[in-house]
């Protein structure tokens, strides 16, 4: 999206986000990359932005009930340019939950989601369709959606069954837009579109007010530059210091390369290596981007540091050797009943071919002569997520982050334990 931004596109959408997952979600300031992140109890962010996208992004979202639309539009209500209604994807898993393209038999449905937004939200509202099986059934849909006041409608012009494969409709996407008064945004024509020229081509062929792109701006954000196109490598980097910068999951910006902007470099040497990164660091070593990386992760890694200072109320010693808490690692916050709590995440993927937490703390006790630990462990019934105190010598230790098992929770308190204790290599120390 900020690419695109860059880029010269005037707005961009999210992916769409179906509204189940974000209802499971709290808005968090995330202070050290200066976003805000629409988190679960995981930790799994499922909607990041930021202020360089402010005013210009579209929260997409998949529904089949008012109700839960409004609760998550209202969510995202401050952070976002407007609030807009999947119905165009044909994807099974959009399909069968009655959300995406399964909305284009529902008007009634329809007119309920719509209206309710339009009535309960201070952003605009707009929706996505796409060809319903004739021309005067789209007529009648269009017409029914533009009676609830929304501010525009995307139009696909494909049938539910077609895909990119099949030409886009342009005649029947000008007669629908010409029945209208909403203003219109073109979508399907990638086919079409391989420069900012066929863009403008594609928008006056249909007649649209705008034009929607997304299969070739995900090959060639710089699409939309009216100054020509910008080299692979120079998108490939851009790309990649955005990922570094806004760390969404790296496998993410690992597609997004990988089947996107970088496709044309997988043939070469460097695609192989570019295939096998497993982290930003790795990556940045693969495609010679080393001094781009470590000028994005140093003030990331100091601001953290600072933070988490700030937090624990001790002083930040500027010049330490050890980014990303090294030398804190033994610092642990103690609650009001004398719990030894750190925020620890217990990852199951490090743990596949070693111990596991549990059965290193469970040695470790044995032969320092401290006992066997028991466990105490909470179940949050709003998410069913678990936190486990472990008493251990006398002394408890508990992580603050929430598990999605029993078992999980247990790990992660033995995780604070052992780094308390100082029985094993720090984890705040990347690897």
């Amino acid at each position: 999206r900020l690419l695109s931004l860059r880029y010269g596109a005037d707005i961009v959408y999210s992916e769409e986000i179906i509204d189940f997952k974000m209802l499971s979600c709290t808005r968090i300031e995330n202070k050290v990359l200066g976003t805000v992140d629409f988190s679960r109890s995981d930790g799994s962010c499922i909607f990041r932005t930021c202020k360089e996208e402010q005013g210009r992004v579209v929260f997409q979202m998949g529904t089949s009930s008012a109700e839960r639309a409004l609760q998550v539009a209202k969510l995202v209500e401050n952070d976002v340019a407007g609030s807009d209604i999947n119905m165009g994807c044909p994807k099974p898993f959009s399909i069968t939950g009655g959300m995406g393209a399964a909305l284009l038999s529902k008007p009634e449905q329809v007119r309920g989601i719509l209206s309710t937004l339009v009535q309960g939200l201070s952003i605009p509202v707009t929706c996505k369709i796409r060809l319903l099986p004739t021309i005067e059934e789209t007529l009648a849909f269009v017409k029914m959606v533009e009676s609830t006041g929304v501010s525009a409608i995307a139009l696909h012009g494909r049938y539910k069954h077609q895909r990119s494969t099949t030409a886009c409709h342009v005649d029947l996407m000008r007669t629908v837009i010409e029945s209208t008064s909403l203003p219109v945004i073109a979508n399907g024509g990638s086919r079409q579109i391989s420069c900012y020229e066929d863009i403008e081509k594609f928008r006056a062929a249909t007649g649209a007010a705008a034009v929607m792109v997304a299969r070739s701006a995900m090959h060639d954000p710089s699409i939309f530059r009216k100054e020509g196109p910008v080299p692979c490598n120079t998108i490939c980097l851009d790309y990649y210091k955005l990922g570094a910068q806004y760390q969404p999951v790296f496998a993410n910006t690992k597609y997004g390369l990988a089947a996107g902007v970088a496709v044309s470099l997988l043939t070469k040497p460097v695609g192989e290596e570019l295939l096998a990164a497993r982290t930003y660091s790795e990556m940045a070593e693969a495609m010679d981007w080393r001094d781009q990386f470590e000028a994005i992760e140093e003030p990331l890694a100091k601001r953290e540091v600072e933070l988490h200072c700030s937090r624990i109320g001790i002083p930040l010693v500027l010049g330490d050797p050890c980014p990303k808490f090294a030398h804190l690692s033994s610092q642990a916050e103690v609650t009001e009943d004398g719990t030894k709590e750190m925020f620890i995440k217990f990852s199951l993927n490090k743990y596949r071919n070693k111990p596991t937490p549990k059965s290193v703390l469970l040695e470790w006790a044995r032969h320092s002569g401290k006992g066997v630990p028991t466990f105490v462990t909470t179940e949050r019934s709003r998410d069913r997520t678990y936190k486990s105190v472990l008493t251990l010598d006398g002394e408890k230790y508990s992580s603050s982050y929430w598990e999605r098992s029993k078992k999980f929770a247990e790990h992660g308190a033995c995780l604070v334990a052992l780094e308390v204790l100082g029985a094993v290599e720090p984890r705040w120390v990347d690897s």
